[in-house]
C-alpha cells in the first residue's frame, strides 16, 4: 500500500474526526501538534464528501475552544504554584498589553506558530477576566477552523483529479499565508524599533 492510499483510509475513516477533535484540543499546550495540518488534509478529502467538511470545521473549533480554556487553566495553576516562576514573569511582561488589546492578541496568536499557547497560558497567568477570554477564544476557533477547513477544500476542489496536489496546495497555501503574517509583524516590529529609536 502506497503512502497516499494509507493517507486516503486515513482520512475517509470515521476516525479522523476523533483525530480532528483530540489534536484541536492538545495543541494549545503541545504545541508541536500538527492540529492545522491535520485539518486541512481532511478538509482536501472533504471534495469528495467523506469526510464532511461542515464537520471538521465544527469538531475542529470545537476542539481549539477547549484546548484554549485547558491553555487558560494551566495559567491560572502555573500563577498559584510558581508565582515567582520564569514563565510567570514573562507573562507579567506581556500583562499590560494583554489587557489592553487582548481580543486583538487573542485572535491573532491563533494563527501564529506558538502563539495560541503563549497567548492562553498568560491570559490565566494574568487574570484575563475569563468572560472575556472565552468570547474572543470563541471568535478565534471558529476562524481558525473555517479557515483551515476553507483552504484544505478549495486545494481539494481546485486538484479534484489529483488529491495528492491538492494536499500539497491546501498545506502550501497555510504556510505561505502564516509566512506573509511572520513577514508583516517582523516589518512593522522593525519599522516601531526604528521610529522609536529616532
Amino acid at each position: 500500500m502506497d503512502l497516499m492510499a494509507m493517507i486516503e483510509n486515513a482520512m475517509t475513516s470515521p476516525v479522523i474526526y476523533l483525530a480532528i477533535l483530540a489534536l484541536a484540543t492538545l495543541d494549545a499546550f503541545l504545541p508541536f501538534l500538527p492540529s492545522e495540518s491535520v485539518v486541512i488534509a481532511a478538509a482536501v478529502f472533504a471534495v469528495s464528501g467523506i469526510p464532511s467538511l461542515p464537520l471538521i470545521i465544527v469538531l475542529a473549533a470545537l476542539g481549539a475552544f477547549v484546548g484554549d480554556h485547558i491553555g487558560y487553566l494551566i495559567g491560572r495553576l502555573l500563577r498559584e504554584r510558581r508565582p515567582g516562576g520564569r514563565l510567570i514573569r514573562a507573562a507579567d511582561r506581556i500583562a499590560p498589553h494583554l489587557h489592553r488589546r487582548g481580543g486583538a492578541l487573542i485572535i491573532a496568536g491563533r494563527f501564529v506558530p506558538g502563539g495560541r499557547t503563549a497567548i492562553v497560558t498568560a491570559s490565566g497567568a494574568t487574570g484575563y477576566p475569563l468572560t472575556r477570554f472565552t468570547f474572543f477564544t470563541a471568535i478565534a476557533a471558529v476562524t481558525w477552523a473555517g479557515y483551515s477547513g476553507l483552504i484544505g477544500y478549495l486545494g481539494g476542489v481546485a486538484f479534484e483529479s489529483n488529491s495528492s496536489l491538492g494536499l500539497v496546495v491546501g498545506l502550501g497555501l497555510a504556510l505561505s499565508i502564516t509566512a506573509l503574517g511572520e513577514l508583516v509583524r517582523y516589518v512593522s516590529r522593525r519599522r516601531a524599533a526604528a521610529t522609536g529609536a529616532g
